[in-house]
C-alpha cells in the first residue's frame, strides 16, 4: 500500500470519528467503561499471581529424621534426596537448630521453652526445596517412603488449597475478561454498522467506480482502532493513579509476608501497553465484525 493511501485512510478514518458525533462518544464510553473493568481484574489478577508466586517459593518439605539413625544414615538420606528429580536444594537442620526456631516463632514467650533445651524432643530435619511448587505433593511422597525418614510436614492442606484457589482465581478472571471484551466488540461494531448504513449509497458509489473492498474497509479499521485508543486513555489513568496511591501509601502498613504487590514501575508502562493493544485490538475487531456483513451493498 502507498504511503499517500494509507495517509488517506487515516485522515478518513478519523474525519469518520468526528462526523458521528454522538455515536463515536458513545463507542469511547462503552469502551472506556469496559476497560476499566478489565483494567481492575488485570491488575487483580497479576498481583494475586504475584503473591501466589511468593507463597508458592516459600514452600518447603520438611523431612523428619527417625531418632534411630546416626550420622552415616542422616547422611546417606541427605544424598538420596538430593538424586531425587525436582529437587533445587536440600538443607540439614539439627534438632538444636530446629528448637532454636520454635523458640524465636514464639516471640517472648520462646524463651520459656529454653528449660528443654538439655533434653531436647525434636528431631534432625532436612529441609528440601522443590524446583517446581507444583511438584510438592509427590516429591515429598517419595521423600516419607525413604528409609529413616520419620514423617514429612510441608503444609499439605493450605498447599492443596492454595493451588487450587489459584487455578481457579485465574480461570474465572480470563472468563470474566474474555466477557467485557467481547461486549465491548459488540458495542463498537453496532457503532459502525450504524455508520456504514447510514453511509451505504456512498459506499455503493465508491464500488461502482472501481474501489475495491479494502480501500473501501481500511477508514473504518482505523476509526474502530482510534475509537479503542481513545476509550483506553482514561482507564489507564484513573487505574493507574489509584494503583500508584496504595503502592506509595498502604502497601508499607500491611505487615503480611505474603502481600506483595508489583512495583509501579515498570508495572505501569506494562499494563499501559497492554490495555492500549486491548483497545485497539476491540475497535479494530469490532470493525471488521461489522464491515464484513453490510460492505455487500
Amino acid at each position: 500500500m502507498k504511503f499517500r493511501t494509507l495517509k488517506r485512510h487515516f485522515r478518513e478514518g478519523i474525519k469518520n470519528i468526528f462526523r458521528n458525533g454522538w455515536m463515536s462518544i458513545a463507542s469511547i464510553g462503552a469502551v472506556t467503561v469496559t476497560l476499566v473493568l478489565v483494567s481492575a481484574f488485570l491488575i487483580i489478577m497479576l498481583n494475586l499471581n504475584q503473591m501466589a508466586k511468593k507463597v508458592e517459593a516459600d514452600v518447603v518439605i520438611n523431612a523428619l529424621i527417625d531418632l534411630t539413625a546416626d550420622s552415616e544414615d542422616i547422611k546417606a538420606l541427605g544424598e538420596d534426596i538430593e538424586k531425587l528429580d525436582g529437587v533445587e536444594s536440600v538443607i540439614f537442620s539439627s534438632n538444636d537448630e530446629e528448637l532454636k526456631k520454635f523458640m524465636d516463632s514464639m516471640g517472648d514467650e520462646g524463651d520459656s521453652w529454653g528449660l528443654i533445651d538439655q533434653d531436647n524432643p525434636l528431631r534432625h530435619t532436612y529441609i528440601v526445596q522443590p524446583a517446581n511448587p507444583g511438584d510438592t505433593e509427590p516429591l515429598a511422597k517419595k521423600i516419607e517412603e525413604m528409609a529413616n525418614v520419620y514423617k514429612v510436614n510441608y503444609g499439605q492442606d493450605v498447599i492443596k488449597n492454595l493451588f487450587q484457589f489459584n487455578k481457579y482465581a485465574r480461570t474465572i478472571g480470563l472468563v470474566l475478561i474474555g466477557g467485557l471484551i467481547l461486549t465491548a466488540i459488540f458495542l463498537i461494531s453496532n457503532t459502525i454498522k450504524i455508520t456504514i448504513m447510514a453511509r451505504s449509497r456512498e459506499i455503493g458509489i465508491m464500488k461502482l467506480v472501481g474501489a475495491t473492498n479494502n480501500f473501501i474497509r481500511w477508514p473504518f479499521f482505523i476509526e474502530g482502532m482510534f475509537l479503542g485508543i481513545l476509550g483506553a486513555i482514561i482507564p489507564i489513568m484513573s487505574v493507574l493513579g489509584i494503583y500508584y496511591y496504595i503502592d506509595a501509601n498502604v502497601v508499607d502498613r500491611i505487615t503480611y509476608e505474603f502481600f506483595d504487590i508489583l512495583p509501579f514501575n515498570p508495572f505501569a508502562w506494562q499494563l499501559s501497553l497492554l490495555v492500549l493493544a486491548i483497545g485497539a485490538l476491540i475497535g479494530i475487531w469490532g470493525s471488521v465484525m461489522s464491515v464484513r456483513k453490510f460492505l455487500n451493498v
